[in-house]
């Protein structure tokens, strides 16, 4: 970038497109090992899913179909929701980064309010930030993370949870699931 975006704001600059903060994401070699010590932080409970050739379609990494999957884990935490990622098997950025730094936070992520999808895609790559890892979580939930990482220190993902999305039961409750009749906030995004 050779010419600095105008301050619009003291929250904004001109260039901007990301949105809102939802996401912080710690990699580990064992989500169960993960949950424990977040959970002896206070974070929980955790929804545990696996995104896998049963659960996602569209898989890609690095530009090409890719057989793979991951145990992902969900807390929330007020408006930020904490994920973690464990790879399973086929190739991925996670394992990418369990092999170079080890464990800890991989990624942050985005929600999608400034712009369609395929825009806020486009923004990215535009700028310089190839599209690395992709897919669809039940044909529905898109998410795409990007090659940020050497410009910033850590990857950014973007994701579209389009409106009326279901999440299904999780696989695991840690250390339990809510008391009856209460259920995990809902985040839609529309991109």
């Amino acid at each position: 970038m050779t010419e600095l975006p105008a301050v619009v704001s003291a929250t904004e600059l001109s260039n901007s497109f990301l949105g809102n903060l939802i996401e912080i994401c710690f990699v580990t070699a064992d989500h169960q090992r993960t949950m424990e010590g977040l959970v002896r932080l206070g974070i929980g409970p955790w929804r545990v899913y696996t995104f896998d050739s049963a659960t996602v379609t569209d898989r890609t990494f690095r530009g090409e179909p890719a057989d793979f999957a991951i145990k992902v884990c969900f807390a929330d935490v007020g408006d930020l929701a904490v994920e973690i990622m464990q790879p399973l098997y086929g190739p991925s950025i996670f394992q990418e980064f369990l092999d170079t730094h080890g464990e800890g936070i991989q990624h942050v992520a985005f929600d999608c309010e400034q712009k369609p999808w395929d825009q806020r895609l486009g923004t990215f790559t535009g700028r310089g930030f190839p599209l690395t890892q992709s897919g669809k979580f039940m044909d529905a939930n898109a998410f795409a993370f990007f090659d940020t990482e050497e410009a910033t220190g850590t990857v950014f993902e973007t994701y579209s949870i389009p409106a009326g999305f279901v999440w299904p039961e999780p696989e695991q409750w840690y250390p339990g699931p809510p008391p009856e009749g209460q259920t995990p906030p809902v985040r839609e995004q529309r991109c």
